[in-house]
């Protein structure tokens, strides 16, 4: 798992920047609303502003993120008067947040925006109950959920905004239907009914931070899409919360709140649970769960039992997610996988024709888009199949299958990878044996999707490319490993694709 994160592939450093943003935008905004006049709650709930600026705004373009950015305080701060508003009343209260997580959920049916809209207000509410906010609070919680916003943005589009410099990744939106065949309507239900459980059952465990509860079901339904991916988020979010716990004892604990070390570590931990985000959400929980002890020593209400109390509200959302996603209107694991694999398959044919277009002059052809839609698209098949390669799968004849196509998938990308790398030397040029190369891989890719009824892959061309050609090598490589994936995507009974 260490190694995961700290040898994982950093293409262009873009966790690193994506992370060390995180911690100057965060930082700049807790200092502002230090030198407003804002209390301790006040910076808190400003920095818990700035780090969901930052982090769940996701749009392609700048302009989008823009306009997203600033569309967050026109969500949370009417959440935020509602939460303040219902205080007082627990019936309301947990009505009303029942219905931001149905919303919140359900926003994703509208892409990016939608899915930061819903996370922003879903967290407005959330931070409502862990500052206990009333009407009378509101104005300094205003004036902090702004300030922290702007702040957030000056530093990414302003003072670094390395966006600028790259282009332009299309949205990657996941397979859907309509009506309850919308995977976006199934799992708002799903949410719904599972953070109904965790509602119930953590003002059992605790009538102070049962909102912990519900927070892990909401966190785990996050950019999951079926029934397995749910369930394998949640056995990592209970994962990262023990570790997390457990650091959290050995340091934030003895620490007793003190300003200088517990911002150093804050600091740290934003940084953590910026840099680790995409590649491991164990890790990102350990983060977390130590950002929150650390923030609650600053408070002054940290100690073991209330972090064995977060432990125990973690599992009761957990179970609720689990519940949900098992009983209410289910997403199959397989469902969803296929659909990915036959949309990455996709990307590859888009790249392949987009960088043959530019080998043949075509001054219009840019690949790089396709490329990086193509790496957006693996990292969801990766996360499709991971309840299939998870350690305790007891199927292991489709866990090996299901690890074969993923290394065949990497290879595909690698090869394209190489192939973009090539058409942007003006001196390649384009030939025969290149444009018959990737009308090959255009077959096959059809083939595997059955785009191209009754076609089949063929066998590999008989000549190999000599060292002076790396295009047709990188072709000849992408052929191989997409004839490889025609055996390994099939299975014996003919049923397409891994999760079958």
């Amino acid at each position: 798992m260490l190694k995961r994160v700290f040898v994982a592939p950093d293409p262009g450093r873009t966790r690193l920047r994506f992370a060390t943003r995180a911690v100057l935008g965060i930082g700049l905004a807790v200092v502002v609303c230090g030198l407003a006049g804002h209390s301790l709650v006040g910076a808190v709930i400003g920095g818990l502003a700035a780090l969901l600026a930052l982090f769940t705004v996701t749009d392609a373009t700048v302009r989008g993120q823009a306009v997203t950015t600033a569309l967050l305080p026109a969500v949370g701060l009417p959440v935020l008067a509602v939460a303040a508003a219902v205080h007082d009343r627990p019936v309301t209260r947990d009505l009303v947040f029942l219905a931001v997580v149905g919303a919140g959920v359900y926003a994703r049916r509208w892409g990016p925006r939608g899915h930061s809209l819903g996370v922003f207000a879903f967290m407005t509410y959330f931070i409502a109950q862990f500052l206990q906010a009333t009407p009378g609070r509101l104005p300094e919680l205003y004036a902090a959920v702004l300030l922290s916003v702007l702040s957030a943005a000056a530093v990414r589009f302003g003072l670094w905004c390395y966006e600028r410099r790259l282009p332009p990744v299309p949205a990657v939106s996941p397979p859907d239907g309509t009506g309850l065949a919308r995977i976006t309507t199934r799992q708002a239900v799903q949410a719904t009914v599972g953070a109904g459980f965790a509602l119930v059952v953590g003002q059992l465990v605790s009538g102070e931070r049962w909102y912990w509860a519900v927070g892990a079901t909401w966190w785990i339904f996050v950019n999951t899409t079926s029934r397995g991916e749910t369930l394998v988020r949640g056995f990592r979010r209970v994962l990262g919360t023990v570790l997390g716990i457990g650091l959290g004892v050995l340091v934030a604990v003895p620490l007793h709140g003190a300003p200088a070390p517990s911002a150093a570590l804050l600091a740290l931990c934003v940084f953590g649970i910026f840099y680790t985000a995409a590649v491991s959400y164990t890790w990102m929980m350990l983060c977390v769960t130590l950002l929150a002890s650390l923030l609650y020593g600053l408070l002054d209400v940290l100690d073991p039992a209330l972090l064995a109390l977060r432990l125990a509200e973690t599992g009761v959302g957990a179970l609720g997610a689990v519940l949900a996603v098992l009983f209410v209107l289910p997403v199959t694991t397989h469902t969803v996988t296929d659909a990915w694999i036959r949309r990455a398959l996709r990307s590859v044919h888009a790249c392949t024709a987009e960088t043959a277009a530019r080998l043949a002059g075509d001054p219009a052809a840019d690949p790089a888009p396709r490329v990086a839609e193509l790496e957006q698209l693996l990292a969801r098949v990766r996360l499709a199949v991971a309840p299939l390669v998870h350690p305790l799968n007891p199927v292991l004849g489709r866990k090996r299958r299901a690890r074969r196509v993923l290394a065949l998938l990497d290879d595909c990308a690698r090869e394209i990878r190489g192939l973009v790398a090539v058409a942007a030397d003006p001196e390649a040029s384009h030939d025969a044996r290149l444009a018959a190369a990737c009308w090959r891989v255009q077959a096959a890719v059809e083939a595997l999707t059955g785009s191209a009824s009754g076609c089949e892959i063929t066998g590999l061309a008989a000549e190999r490319p000599a060292a002076a050609e790396p295009a047709l090598a990188h072709l000849h490589g992408l052929e191989r490993a997409l004839a490889e994936l025609a055996s390994s995507l099939r299975a014996p009974s003919g049923s397409p694709l891994v999760g079958a």
